[in-house]
């Protein structure tokens, strides 16, 4: 059994007492500890430990940078903690025995979370609201998955951007395809982070991925995850009755406009009592209540709104969605060394990161459809193959599920391009149907494999491409930076 421990941070100074705490600890080593910088600026010194392999995250949010920590390991677990944590003396040689206990069909170990509150006095709002990951199903602060688990589901979901939902977002697809997920016996601490006065309205942004949640996972999504409703439908109504008091009263219904104004006052006078009687209820306290349960319901509801327009374009099989994007990978990510089983002999083509990065950060699902007939023919064998694939998504960022056809040309497969197989199954991975996918590939057997599955197709042709190729591909781009521009065109 093995595993290696994965840190996102964003650069706090925990980070170095976390490190050593590693470090110090008894029990069976990890065989690494990679911290993934998602800092935005790095224009200061990252805080560090012993022990620590630095990975750059791409800072676009906790998932991404998760993805980013687990795709550099080749353990069979991924052991996830958050950089403020402080982990129990015994918490590693917890962590082993909570993994060799784990059977074959649990995907994922959650350890267990501690949040200290005062003792000397109630605790604040913002302290409360953090003591609920002391309960919170499936939380990524102490989580170790199995490996193969996450490369099953493709990992974290990037389009949540945001920390929170995206752990309940991985929990429900593994657990939809049979996975357990337990709870094991290791401990960690979870201090209270200091907050600004303005906090709880920041976090109200989590209300857009709440929605996101809805249109991936159905309107019984917080049952299945045990996450609470929350406070939205109380938000709603107390904005609506503010709105139309002040339309009412500028139209000239008074006697209306007041009642509907009452109503107002009453739904943030009540969400600003929920929120002061369980506190300190000292002066600083009252005061933030008050003036932010006054902006909190029109706040969340932004954000609700925001989030209905945002699945509507991120969420595939919906009205104005996104479509999923499947990429070729010889001679359309990479160059094309035949039979290659090197990965020192891997070389992403000119601008192929940066048009990846374009699709991910407009939450395009992504998966990879290549032959690889070396692997029937006895050229390369499946490790090999394999580690060409980590160093390509080591160059180039995440690219979803691979599906490989390992078969000769005449074995009779039904997945090898220009069959529909390989299409036909990334569909099935990504969630969405074939005629939301395009593939992107250099060769007619590309555009005929997608035209086979009912998806489209762009060719990016190369010297190996045939002019008849050329002519009878429904579009073309020259490099896979224009093939880009084409998804993203018809999809806006």
């Amino acid at each position: 059994m093995s595993f290696d421990v994965v840190i996102p941070t964003t650069g706090r100074d925990s980070l170095s007492s976390l490190l050593h705490a590693l470090s110090d600890a008894d029990g069976l080593r990890p065989g690494r500890v990679l911290v993934v910088d998602d800092r935005r600026d790095r224009s200061r010194p990252l805080p560090t430990g012993p022990g620590a392999s630095i990975v750059r995250g791409p800072g676009r949010g906790p998932a991404a940078a998760r993805n980013a920590g687990w795709r550099q390991s080749q353990a069979e677990w991924v052991s996830f903690l958050d950089d403020d944590v402080v982990p129990s003396e015994g918490w590693l040689r917890d962590l082993v025995g909570d993994l060799r206990r784990a059977g074959p069909r649990v995907a994922g170990s959650q350890g267990r979370v501690r949040v200290p509150l005062p003792h000397n006095r109630r605790a604040t709002d913002w302290e409360r609201n953090t003591a609920g990951l002391g309960d919170a199903r499936w939380a990524t602060a102490d989580m170790a998955y199995r490996r193969a688990a996450l490369a099953e589901v493709s990992g974290f979901d990037e389009r949540f951007v945001r920390a929170y939902r995206e752990d309940a977002d991985l929990g429900l697809r593994l657990t939809a395809r049979g996975w357990e997920v337990v709870r094991g016996e290791r401990r960690v601490l979870h201090p209270v982070r200091p907050a600004g006065r303005w906090v709880s309205l920041r976090m109200q942004a989590g209300n857009a991925d709440d929605v996101l949640m809805r249109a991936l996972h159905g309107p019984a999504w917080r049952a299945a995850a045990g996450a609470p409703r929350g406070r939205l439908r109380r938000h709603l109504a107390t904005t609506a009755a503010g709105a139309a008091g002040a339309a009412l009263l500028a139209a000239g219904s008074r006697r209306t406009g007041r009642a509907a104004l009452a109503g107002w006052l009453a739904g943030s006078a009540e969400l600003a009592w929920a929120r002061i009687a369980p506190g300190p209820r000292d002066r600083d306290e009252v005061l933030t209540m008050l003036v932010t349960s006054l902006a909190m319901p029109p706040v969340a509801t932004w954000h609700w709104l925001r989030g209905h327009a945002r699945a509507r374009r991120l969420v595939p099989g919906r009205p104005g969605a996104r479509p999923a994007v499947l990429l070729d990978r010889d001679g359309t990510l990479i160059d094309d060394v035949p039979y290659n089983g090197d990965p020192q002999r891997v070389r992403p083509l000119p601008g192929a990161r940066e048009a990846l990065d374009r699709l991910r950060a407009a939450g395009v699902p992504l998966a990879v459809v290549s032959n690889q007939s070396a692997v029937g023919r006895g050229l390369v064998s499946p490790d090999q193959l394999g580690a060409v694939n980590a160093r390509v998504e080591e160059l180039l960022g995440p690219l979803g599920p691979w599906l490989i056809c390992p078969h000769a040309p005449d074995d009779g497969c039904d997945c090898r391009k220009p069959r529909p197989g390989l299409v036909l199954r990334a569909a099935r991975r990504l969630g969405v149907r074939p005629e939301d996918c395009v593939l992107v590939g250099d060769i007619g057997a590309d555009v005929e494999a997608a035209r086979a599955a009912g998806a489209r197709a762009v060719l990016v042709p190369t010297s190996r491409t045939r002019e008849e190729e050329v002519a009878a591909a429904p579009a073309t781009a020259p490099d896979l930076r224009g093939a880009v521009d084409l998804v993203l065109e018809a999809a806006a």
